[in-house]
């Protein structure tokens, strides 16, 4: 893809979530209406699996556009499984299984609860908090036999869904398998640790871009509301409660792009998206609290859009291992390559 093709990309997926992902698409989405309009107008572009390869049913666009969208998304507060189809069609690229159309999502999420696979091809197991699950069409899965690993790809119809809900007001399901055959079956190139640093990699990019949306919310915010005959943002406090915001959504842009960076096409590099990770859910759980703080009362209400960014950032940094799991990983890591490592560890990039 040339700069151009780069262009295109992002210019077609804002103008569709300017024109379908208002304030009242996120809150019939949440009271369970599914945003078809929304999602048709992704998937006739390609953007749900931009990254994909052509071959294997994707656009066959960079990794870096893939993630691109998946920071407008955030900006937007989409609440359709756009990160959850492009990991499921990244998974099902490398395992060699052609992605089918639709809503997909992905499992596992978490750090425990694997599924089985037997030797007859059957799963066994559960997979918990999946999300988007009910509004899927097939599930992406990575499943366990001893030491190998398979990626397995079933219709969501079958399956046993007990529903859940996650912080952002979004489907996060557990899914039940017993017996189960899968409609495809093939071994695993990745690991479920690689499997949940790549799902970090894309909720840092979302979490990017909601901390963009909010910075951009808080400001205009500010500027119209008045107090004392003059707009709020004339006051010093706000000013300064902006710009810590601001170096929020700064750090974390900065993170996004290192999480960019150590998606490698053959090797994904988890020391790095771990501190990745770390960052963004520390920028997401203190600008949210910045956000919340200039808006005032106001900003509380579910009437008031701003929520649909700060709880969607909540749910995030918790979602494909939080800031304590991606820090304990990462001591491990440090501590494993030892003492000596350490300084060329850090000094790597500088």
């Amino acid at each position: 893809m040339n700069e151009t093709s780069d262009s295109i990309i992002l210019d077609t997926a804002e103008r569709i979530f300017s024109d379908l992902c208002g304030p009242q698409t996120v809150n019939e989405a949440e009271a369970g209406k599914w945003p078809q309009a929304l999602w048709d107008a992704l998937q006739e572009s390609g953007l749900p699996l931009a990254s994909v390869g052509e071959e294997w049913g994707g656009a066959g666009a960079s990794r870096a556009d893939g993630f691109a969208v998946l920071r407008l998304a955030g900006r937007f507060a989409a609440p359709v499984p756009l990160a959850e189809t492009l990991l499921a069609g990244l998974l099902l690229e490398k395992a060699r299984i052609p992605v089918p159309p639709g809503p997909l999502t992905i499992a596992p999420v978490v750090a425990k609860g694997a599924v089985a696979v037997s030797p007859a091809g059957l799963l066994s197991g559960r997979a918990r908090r999946v999300p988007f699950a009910r509004n899927a069409a097939f599930i992406a899965l990575l499943a366990g036999r001893g030491e190998e690993r398979f990626v397995a790809l079933l219709p969501r119809e079958g399956i046993g869904l007990s529903p859940g809900t996650s912080l952002a007001g979004e489907p996060a399901d557990d899914l039940s398998f017993d017996g189960l055959a899968a409609a495809r079956l093939a071994p695993s190139a990745i690991e479920e640790e690689a499997l949940l640093a790549l799902g970090a990699a894309l909720r840092v990019q979302q979490i990017a871009g909601a901390l963009e949306g909010i910075l951009e919310q808080s400001i205009s915010y500010a500027g119209d509301r008045t107090q004392f005959g003059r707009p709020i943002a004339k006051f010093q406090v706000i000013q300064h409660n902006l710009a810590m915001l601001a170096g929020e959504a700064a750090a974390a842009s900065a993170a996004a792009q290192a999480a960019l960076e150590a998606c490698g096409k053959e090797r994904i590099d988890v020391a790095a998206l771990a501190a990745a990770k770390i960052r963004a859910g520390e920028a997401a759980g203190t600008g949210a609290a910045i956000a919340h703080q200039v808006h005032g009362a106001m900003g509380f209400t579910y009437e008031h859009s701003l929520h649909h960014r700060t709880r969607r950032l909540w749910a995030w940094r918790e979602e494909f291992g939080n800031e304590s799991f991606w820090a304990i990983r990462l001591g491990q890591l440090v501590a494993a390559r030892g003492a000596e490592a350490l300084w060329p560890t850090l000094a790597a990039d500088l």
